[in-house]
C-alpha cells in the first residue's frame, strides 16, 4: 500500500514539474531563441543542467521551508501526495485562464490549509513570507522603473545585440587539430553580446531551479519516504521533460511575458527578476520567478513611457497635457533615432510592447495571484478537515 501511494506520489510530482518546466523553460530561453542566438534543444540542455544546479544548491532552503517550516510536523506520504495534486490543480487554473499563476505561492498555500486544518499552521513563518510576497513586486515594478526611465534608453542606443547569417562559429579540418574559427559574418562584438545572452540565460534557469525543484520535490522528502536528493533529481528530470517537449511551444509565445520586447530589454528583465528570486530563495522564502519577471516587465514599460515628465509626476500620476504611451519600451531605433531626453517628448510615439502595462491585463494577474493561493488554500483546508486521517 506504501510502495502504491509512494509511486502515486511520484507521479504527481512528476507531472507538477513537467509543466514547471514547460513554463520556466519558456521564460528563461524564449528571448535568445527567438533572437535565433540558440537552439530550442539546446536550451532545453542548458535548462536542464542549472536548473539541476539550482535546485541541488540554493532550492534545499526552500525546501526545508516547504517541508518543515511552515507546518510545524513533517509532512506524511498521503499528505504530500495530496498536496501535490492541490499543486497540480492550480496548475490547470492557471492555464484555463491564461496566466501564469506563481507555482510557489499554490503550493504554500495547499500547505498552510493542511496547518490550518490540523492546527499545525507556523504563523510567524507564513507571516513572513507573505510579506515578501507583497514587497517583491514593488521591488520588481521599482528597479525595471529605474531601468526604464534611466538606464536602458541609453545602452539601447550604444548596444545591439543580432546574430548575424551564418554560423557563429566554424570547424577547420585543414590536417592536424580542428580548429575554431569565426563564422563568415561574425566580429568580437557580436560573439562577446551573444555569451553574455547565453550567461544570462543559464543564470535565470539556476534561479528557476533553486525556486521552482522544491514545488515538486519536498511534498515528498522526509517523513513522506523520499530522500533529499532523490526528489531533487525526480523534480529536475520531469522539469527536463517539460523543458523539451511543451516547452518548445512556450519558448516560441515566451510564456505571454517577454514575447513583444527587445531582447536587450529581456535581459534586464531576466538579470532582475532571476537576482530576486535567486537571493530569496537562499534566505528560503518560497517565491516566484514570474512574479518578479512580470513585474519587471511592468517597471521598465513604466519607467520608459514616463520619461517625457518628471519622477514626481510620473509617481503622483499628475501628467497634465503629456501623452504617456503605456507598454512602451522602446523608441524606434531602427532608422537610427535616439531616445529622448528625460522631460522632452519623444520624437515620434513610443513603440508598444504588449499589454503587460495595460492596468486591466495588471489586475487580472494579480488577481490571479491572489485567487490562486487561496484556492489551493481553501481547498487543503477542506480536504484535511473532512479527512483528518490522511495527515
Amino acid at each position: 500500500m506504501v510502495e502504491t501511494l509512494l509511486l502515486i506520489g511520484i507521479v504527481a510530482s512528476i507531472f507538477v514539474g513537467f509543466n514547471i518546466g514547460g513554463s520556466s523553460t519558456g521564460i528563461a530561453w524564449g528571448p535568445p531563441v527567438g533572437a535565433g542566438i540558440i537552439t530550442k534543444t539546446a536550451a532545453a540542455g542548458l535548462m536542464t543542467f542549472f536548473v539541476f544546479l539550482g535546485g541541488w544548491t540554493v532550492g534545499r532552503n526552500v525546501m526545508d521551508t516547504l517541508s518543515e517550516g511552515i507546518i510545524t510536523i513533517e509532512l506524511s506520504l498521503s499528505a504530500g501526495v495530496a498536496v501535490l495534486f492541490f499543486i497540480g490543480f492550480g496548475i490547470l487554473i492557471a492555464n484555463i485562464f491564461g496566466v501564469p499563476v506563481p507555482t510557489s505561492m499554490t503550493t504554500v498555500g495547499a500547505i498552510a490549509g493542511l496547518g490550518l486544518a490540523t492546527g499545525t499552521l507556523n504563523y510567524t513563518t507564513i507571516a513572513e513570507i507573505i510579506t515578501w510576497w507583497v514587497v517583491t513586486p514593488v521591488i520588481g515594478f521599482w528597479i525595471g522603473g529605474i531601468i526604464g526611465r534611466y538606464i536602458y534608453p541609453a545602452i539601447n542606443q550604444r548596444v545591439q545585440i543580432k546574430k548575424s547569417d551564418g554560423p557563429l562559429l566554424t570547424v577547420e579540418r585543414n590536417g592536424g587539430l580542428p580548429r575554431v574559427t569565426f563564422g563568415p559574418n561574425t566580429t568580437w562584438s557580436e560573439l562577446g553580446s551573444i555569451v553574455v545572452v547565453l550567461i544570462i540565460g543559464c543564470y535565470m534557469s539556476f534561479s528557476a531551479g533553486a525556486s521552482n525543484v522544491p514545488n515538486a520535490a519536498a511534498p515528498l522528502v522526509g517523513e513522506a519516504g523520499l530522500e533529499a536528493n532523490i526528489a531533487i533529481v525526480i523534480a529536475t528530470v520531469a522539469i527536463s521533460l517539460g523543458g523539451f517537449t511543451i516547452a518548445r511551444r512556450t519558448m516560441d509565445s515566451v510564456g505571454g511575458e517577454l514575447s513583444d520586447i527587445p531582447l536587450l530589454a529581456a535581459l534586464f528583465v531576466m538579470v532582475t527578476a532571476s537576482t530576486i528570486t535567486t537571493f530569496l530563495s537562499w534566505l528560503g522564502i518560497p517565491i516566484s520567478l514570474v512574479m518578479a519577471t512580470v513585474m519587471t516587465i511592468v517597471g521598465i514599460g513604466w519607467g520608459r513611457a514616463t520619461r517625457p515628465i518628471t519622477f514626481r509626476k510620473a509617481v503622483r500620476r499628475d501628467v497634465g497635457d503629456t501623452e504617456i504611451t503605456t507598454g512602451a519600451i522602446t523608441a524606434g531605433d531602427e532608422d537610427g533615432r535616439t531616445a529622448a531626453p528625460i522631460g522632452e517628448m519623444e520624437p515620434e510615439q513610443v513603440l508598444n510592447a504588449g499589454d503587460l502595462f495595460n492596468p486591466r491585463a495588471i489586475i487580472k494577474y494579480v488577481s490571479m495571484w491572489i485567487i490562486g493561493p487561496s484556492v489551493s488554500t481553501l481547498l487543503a483546508y477542506g480536504f484535511f478537515t473532512l479527512v483528518p486521517g490522511v495527515v
